[in-house]
């Protein structure tokens, strides 16, 4: 019985490591996070939006309309001369609003007439992220809200209107303001869907590339440590920055080796998905060029040598094989941090202080660089770019010097001072 109670004691104190402990410390604190996030988005969705309105009809049916957008947002601006609109924009954007919504004239007429009433709506739109949306979709709650109390007045006026004009009362003319471009016929719903879709791509090719490579570059330096293998390169005439840069070099093309398949093969899951009907985003000048696209490339070959010198170093940390399988975690974890960072929210709406941690983190750069480029934003792109390469070379840098200073074989410092006591002994 005691054996048995040695034995459990042996295999617990071999898995109850910091290694494996720490992971879950980590994903405990990245749900607890995504909670607090949903949570802001409750929230959020409690708060009154911020919009302007003009109304240039003065019938019974524009009035009902115009009560709803009063009593469910904080109207920053009212008018009912179409002239106003440039002001009531204006206004808007300075009380950080969402839209400036117009009651186009004979609003009442067209509708009992059989002919939809028209609004016309000039979204402000901040942000590309989920969360950044949040205050748009309200407003298209409060539309819809329309649209119900409209059909239920015409219902119990016993008017001559259709079913048609029951059912949908409305339309709108939609113009989105975005990074200072004016897109006509698009709400920020239809933009951040088709951005999303558009940069989805990246992260997952970023991820499993990380993942991947990355877990290859580790697991095989704990193999070499296991198998004596690297002892008898490290003891061979060959200079340790042609090693590092050989390793690296090597899972570097295997990688983008991995990217080209994922690509071709998520391009073909996402177009599954689509339908000729959709709109392109090249129509409203929002497609990227051979320029962008070289960027793009450039950001993610640089991104994969930091990530692969930064998973070289974790493996320098491993003692076998079977230590080697945790220390992938925190590179993962750099990844998985800015995918979700920026699927919720754009990086021009984030606070300064997550602002400068998604910056710092160099797998969110490839993350960010299509929808910047979209937008012609090639500041935040190109800055990028020679950020990560600077963590790159400091990376290697660092990999370089534990190998030149023998650490691979002798252990840590104070491993190696004891074995040259007792080498003297």
């Amino acid at each position: 019985m005691s054996s048995l109670g040695n034995i459990i004691k042996k295999e617990m104190k071999e898995l109850l490591t910091p290694a494996t402990i720490l992971p879950i410390v980590v994903m405990a604190v990245i749900f607890g996070s995504m909670g607090n996030a949903i949570g802001g988005i409750e929230e959020e969705f409690s708060e009154k939006p911020v919009i302007g309105v003009i109304n240039e009809d003065t019938g019974n049916l524009s009035m009902i309309a115009s009560s709803i957008l009063t009593n469910y947002s904080d109207v920053v601006f009212n008018s009912t001369n179409i002239n106003d609109k440039q002001v009531g924009l204006e206004q808007v954007k300075q009380h950080d609003g969402v839209a400036l919504i117009v009651i186009t004239q004979n609003f009442t007429t067209n509708i009992l007439e059989n002919n939809p009433g028209e609004f016309e709506i000039y979204w402000i739109m901040k942000g590309a992220g989920l969360m950044d949306s949040i205050s748009s979709e309200i407003v298209e709650g409060m539309i819809s809200t329309i649209n119900r109390e409209l059909s239920k007045e015409l219902i119990e006026g016993n008017t001559s209107a259709n079913a048609t004009i029951v059912l949908s009362p409305t339309q709108r003319v939609e113009t989105t303001y975005f990074k200072d471009k004016e897109m006509t016929g698009l709400s920020p719903g239809a933009i951040t869907g088709l951005l999303s879709s558009q940069s989805m791509m990246i992260p997952i090719i970023m991820m499993m590339i990380i993942l991947m490579a990355g877990g290859t570059v580790i697991s095989s330096m704990a193999l070499e440590k296991e198998n004596k293998t690297l002892e008898t390169l490290l003891t061979l005439p060959v200079k340790r920055t042609s090693i590092v840069t050989g390793k690296i070099t090597a899972s570097a093309a295997i990688g983008l080796l991995m990217a080209v398949i994922y690509m071709f093969g998520l391009g073909s899951y996402m177009q599954s998905f689509s339908m000729s009907g959709n709109i392109n985003l090249a129509d409203y000048g929002l497609a990227l060029t051979s320029q962008d696209y070289i960027l793009i490339g450039i950001s993610l070959f640089i991104t994969l040598i930091a990530g692969l010198a930064l998973c070289m170093l974790l493996g320098t940390l491993a003692k076998n094989y079977k230590s080697a399988q945790t220390l992938t975690f925190p590179v993962t974890i750099l990844a998985m941090i800015p995918m979700f960072i920026t699927m919720f929210k754009d990086f021009d709406t984030l606070p300064l202080a997550i602002k400068g941690a998604v910056f710092a983190i160099p797998f969110s750069h490839p993350m960010m660089a299509s929808r910047a480029l979209i937008f012609n934003d090639y500041t935040l792109v190109i800055a990028g770019i020679i950020y990560v390469s600077i963590f790159a070379v400091i990376s290697i840098s660092i990999v370089v010097w534990v190998f030149k200073t023998d650490r691979l074989l002798t252990g840590s410092t104070r491993a190696k001072k004891l074995f040259s006591f007792k080498k003297r002994r």
